[in-house]
């Protein structure tokens, strides 16, 4: 079990290095992104009648892509073991993104540079009409949903590593550990967990704003959801920036963000690389060091990177330790063999104890009647 699970993870992340992300038109994702918009409507006129229409919704919703993932996979397993394998290792991938996240954020990263130079250069246009950082401004839209026309380079640079730390645990981690419990149980449920894990953090992307009463109910779930993944993302971070009080240091920031959760990998991140992240207004994450470089920025790729390893030995360890404990609870071969037996040998003394009764009353009964005749 152990070495089919491994495998599926081989598959789904060499898959996520050849691919990256698929084609928008091609992204079930996407797909489910679209029913998510056909339900962000007004549901009631009023706010707790919405907010009882997003508990409908944050309930039922994310089960229409674990329906059909899981059934993708039962299906396939009815043909053979290799789809079933190969379908569930596609599933994983397309609930999962790791390449494209750090390839955005390099991109993101590199365009600043210009932002910079320009502003080194008093002769030049300035950095808000640079073309670099225009672009920077426009690739940084893929990470973030604030406002991004008026953000300094460093400010971009600040928003993608802020963005890189939370994704790994939206983007990689919530999605792998489940899988990776629940693969060496049922290929299938963990299909389904892995697209369920994912619907409810699409419908949080989507409707999880103050302005939407009915979303309430959907970043709620996805607050409790999160709130594991996230801590083992911070703690991913940690090992991976090679920082072992990063962790600790963070817990003084990682409350600051509006969300229970994200505040821990972009506060841990945020204290390995020694740099200050901020959000105008809401947040201000180490906010006694300098907003990150161009190289901060490089460092940063490279420690999610790392860390998305990191989180890939945990899922490992976790699958192992689920195989154990299947091993440990089902019976051997032999040991089936010994019990059958033993049942065996149960119920054949039980006839035979049920042939002698019954030849005992035989005799016994018509004895006694004819005693009593006699007497």
């Amino acid at each position: 079990m152990i070495l089919t699970t491994l495998a599926l993870f081989g598959l789904a992340f060499s898959l996520d290095l050849l691919i990256g992300e698929p084609p928008t038109a091609a992204h079930p994702v996407a797909w489910f992104g679209s029913l998510v918009g056909a339900l962000d409507r007004e549901w009631a006129t009023t706010d707790r009648g919405r907010r009882l229409a997003g508990v409908g919704i944050a309930l039922f919703a994310p089960l229409v892509p674990a329906i059909v993932a899981g059934g993708l996979v039962a299906l396939a397993l009815e043909a053979s073991s290799l789809a079933g394998a190969i379908v569930a290792g596609v599933v994983l991938f397309l609930t999962t993104s790791l390449r494209s996240l750090l390839e955005l954020t390099e991109t993101v990263v590199a365009a600043t540079a210009a932002g910079d130079a320009a502003a080194d250069d008093h002769h030049s246009t300035p950095p808000e009409e640079g073309d670099g950082l225009e672009t920077a401004r426009e690739q940084v839209r893929g990470l973030v949903g604030r406002d991004t026309s008026t953000l300094s380079a460093a400010e971009i640079r600040s928003a993608a590593v802020e963005s890189a730390g939370e994704n790994l645990a939206d983007g990689l981690v919530a999605t792998l550990l489940p899988f990776a419990l629940l693969a060496p149980i049922s290929l299938p449920v963990a299909a389904a967990a892995a697209a369920w894990v994912k619907g409810v953090n699409t419908l949080d992307s989507m409707l999880g704003y103050p302005s939407k009463p009915h979303g309430t109910a959907s970043a709620r779930l996805d607050d409790l959801v999160m709130w594991l993944p996230a801590r083992i993302a911070a703690a991913a971070i940690t090992v991976a920036g090679a920082d072992p009080l990063a962790l600790f240091r963070a817990r003084e920031w990682a409350r600051e963000p509006p969300s229970p959760n994200s505040g821990w990998p972009m506060a841990t991140l945020a204290c390995a690389l020694s740099v200050r992240l901020t959000k105008v207004g809401v947040y201000d994450l180490n906010a006694d060091a300098e907003l990150p470089t161009v190289e901060d920025g490089e460092r940063a790729v490279t420690v999610v990177g790392l860390a998305a390893a990191v989180a890939m030995i945990v899922a490992i360890a976790l699958a192992a330790g689920t195989t154990t404990v299947i091993t440990a609870v089902e019976p051997t071969p032999q040991e089936s063999i010994d019990a059958g037996s033993a049942l065996g040998s149960v119920a054949a003394s039980g006839i035979a104890v049920e042939i002698e009764i019954e030849r005992r009353l035989e005799f016994e009964v018509p004895t006694r009647l004819t005693r009593v005749v006699s007497a």
